[in-house]
């Protein structure tokens, strides 16, 4: 059996509806399929593609309804950050403020070689926003974090990265 994807995450969210359209205008999604659960707005299940990979976006529903998953709002935070290769950070960053998510990261750049910064969305998802500005060797990359660390421009980031 051939699969496009073997890793597919299913975000569980309030407001699948808004969600699948929060997603298709922020981050260029396509929507592929929407079931709604019948004489509701709640979503069942919905399908987007993105770069060319699968994600799943649904409601949060109760157990006797069948729901075995909580949404990060239900549960005061999320433990999962999503993050994202994109071409450019900023422009990310700023259409998903627009759309209500906000920044609990501004967009910089990083010892990496890219220009990083983290968002939460308006349904309690965290996703890192990561634009490669060069390739860089491990090497690089190390040297690159003890300068940080030697100078300690930005102890924000130290904590985020340790």
């Amino acid at each position: 059996m051939h699969r496009e994807d073997q890793f597919i995450p299913e975000l569980i969210v309030n407001n699948g509806p808004t969600a699948l359209d929060f997603y298709k205008s922020v981050f260029g999604a396509e929507e592929v399929h929407r079931m709604i659960k019948p004489g509701s707005e709640k979503l069942v299940h919905g399908e987007l593609l993105l770069d060319g990979h699968k994600f799943f976006v649904c409601d949060e529903f109760p157990p006797n309804e069948g729901g075995t998953c909580k949404s990060p709002k239900t549960l005061g935070g999320t433990g999962v950050r999503i993050t994202l290769l994109v071409d450019d950070a900023n422009g990310v960053v700023e259409r998903a403020v627009a759309a209500g998510a906000h920044v609990s990261m501004p967009v910089q750049d990083m010892f990496w070689g890219g220009r990083y910064g983290k968002i939460v969305d308006p349904f309690g998802h965290e996703w890192g926003i990561n634009q490669q500005l060069k390739e860089q060797s491990h090497e690089e990359t190390q040297r690159g974090r003890r300068l940080l660390r030697e100078t300690k421009i930005n102890k924000t980031l130290l904590i985020a990265i340790d």
